[in-house]
């Protein structure tokens, strides 16, 4: 069975294209090892980032850049792990292969799994998805939210919880497998059968865009089929 490594990025921003890592930190839990690196960004840290991660330009002053961090993170992953973070298919696998891009450097051949996508698909009872939340929901101790390696062992504990003894490849397979959805997931109308949904709730869905994002694909295919969009 293939590894699993937990990880999780802060960034200067939230704009993969323009934004850079400042902090990677990763865990192995076969191993019992982990990983975590501040990166040199070569560029000024906005207060509005440093506000949320407490990560400032003094702290990454002395810091090696992403081209050396990248393969050193690169070496602690190996070649066929499968990486998970919270929201990672939206955010962090964007700013890795980014950064490895912009270094010059291959990005190894890793899969990858979102644990926030399998929140929102298979834990849709909850009304938030949040990795603070749902530390909450699965009673785990609080710690130093919003810096790299805390975040990364709060993922451990949650999404080993939450998929108990499925094999990795498995929770891959379900993921991409699509899902046939009876209820409203979502909304002051979570729970009611589709059928019951009003139907001016459900245009105002369509016509806000909240349809067309990634999570709700099975829901708008439903409601294309029962002809209610």
């Amino acid at each position: 069975m293939r590894r699993i490594i937990y990880y999780d990025t802060e960034t200067t921003g939230v704009r993969s294209d323009k934004d850079r890592i400042i902090e990677i930190a990763a865990f192995d839990p076969k191993e019992e090892r982990s990983f975590v690196q501040l990166v040199n960004p070569q560029c000024p840290i906005p207060p509005e980032a440093t506000s949320i991660h407490n990560i400032s330009d003094e702290m990454v002053a002395s810091a090696a850049p992403f081209a050396d961090v990248g393969q050193e993170f690169a070496a602690f992953c190996g070649e066929g792990a499968i990486l998970v973070a919270h929201n990672n298919d939206s955010f962090d696998k964007l700013f890795l292969e980014a950064e490895f891009k912009r270094s010059g450097l291959i990005i190894p051949p890793w899969s990858y799994i979102d644990s926030l996508k399998w929140s929102r698909k298979y834990r849709s009872d909850l009304p938030r998805h949040s990795l603070q939340h749902l530390r909450e929901v699965y009673g785990i101790t609080a710690n130093n939210a919003h810096r790299a390696l805390d975040d990364v062992m709060v993922l451990y504990q949650v999404f080993s919880r939450m998929i108990d003894d499925l094999p990795p490849d498995l929770v891959m397979q379900l993921l991409e497998a699509p899902q046939n959805v009876s209820v409203m997931p979502f909304g002051k109308h979570q729970g009611k059968p589709l059928s019951q949904v009003p139907k001016d709730y459900i245009r105002w869905l369509a016509e806000s865009g909240s349809l067309d994002k990634p999570q709700n694909r099975e829901l708008k295919t439903t409601l294309e089929k029962l002809a209610l969009i």
